[in-house]
């Protein structure tokens, strides 16, 4: 995968997603992973590494993705909106930091080069901080 800026980053998938993948893919060896569940209209050719020479199928677009993230999650959203991909994102480094992930291991999992850019998306909630306040040796405190 390609960040921002050009350089090069390795995603790393955990067990439950590597045990998904298979099936994700079903046999293709090529061609993009996520694709969309609609083959292109006429008028709308994608570029050939945007589509799946096995399937027909083109890649899903962000914008699909982000639809199909908000119908499933619509029933989780106490709002009942659904959540976005962008949320998804705060919230995994949120979940890593309230772990335990110190700053400089969440700046090289999201590609982030400031703290005060990483500090957007991690946001502990009170439970975590006063778990992490309760777990300090009180000597250390003072």
């Amino acid at each position: 995968m390609v960040r921002k800026g050009g350089d090069t980053a390795f995603i790393f998938w955990q067990s439950g997603t590597a045990r998904l993948l298979p099936r994700l893919l079903s046999g293709r060896t090529c061609g993009p992973v996520f694709v969309t569940d609609r083959r292109p209209g006429p008028g709308c050719t994608p570029a050939g590494a945007d589509l799946c020479p096995d399937a027909g199928r083109a890649r899903l677009s962000y914008e699909r993705a982000e639809y199909l993230f908000k119908q499933a999650t619509k029933q989780n959203d106490p709002d009942g909106r659904g959540f976005t991909l962008h949320q998804l994102r705060h919230s995994r480094l949120t979940h890593l930091g309230e772990d335990g992930w110190s700053a400089p291991m969440l700046m090289a999992l999201s590609g982030h080069q400031n703290l005060r850019t990483l500090g957007i998306y991690v946001n502990p909630g009170p439970e975590a901080v006063a778990a992490a306040l309760a777990k300090q040796d009180p000597a250390r405190r003072r």
